[in-house]
C-alpha cells in the first residue's frame, strides 16, 4: 500500500490506497475519481505504519480493499461509512 503525508499549516492528511489503484479512473454516476500518483503515490508502507500514519492526522483519505479493511481493523473507520466507487471501497475520516 503507498501511503502519502500531506502537511499545510496545521492541518494533515493522510493518503493510503493499494498499489495496483494508481492511475485509475473510477466513475460511478456522475462521480469521477482519479486516484493519482501525485495524491497518493508516496512510500509503500507496512499496515503498522500506516494505522499509526491515520492514528495521528486530522483527515484521511483511504482507497482499495486492503488499504480500507487495514483502518477498519484498527477500528479507525467504522464500516458503515464506506462507499464503492465501481467496487473499489473508499473511505474518508475526519477528527474535528
Amino acid at each position: 500500500m503507498y501511503l502519502k503525508i500531506h502537511k499545510s499549516g496545521s492541518q494533515t492528511i493522510v493518503a493510503v490506497c493499494d498499489k495496483e489503484l494508481i492511475g485509475k479512473k473510477l466513475k460511478e454516476g456522475e462521480l469521477v475519481i482519479e486516484i493519482s500518483e501525485a495524491f497518493y503515490k508516496g512510500e509503500i508502507a507496512s499496515e503498522e505504519k500506516i494505522i499509526e500514519s491515520i492514528s495521528n492526522t486530522t483527515t484521511a483519505n483511504i482507497f482499495g480493499s486492503r488499504a480500507v479493511q487495514c483502518a477498519v481493523d484498527a477500528g479507525l473507520v467504522d464500516p458503515g461509512c464506506i462507499i464503492y466507487i465501481e467496487g473499489i471501497p473508499h473511505a474518508q475520516l475526519y477528527k474535528l
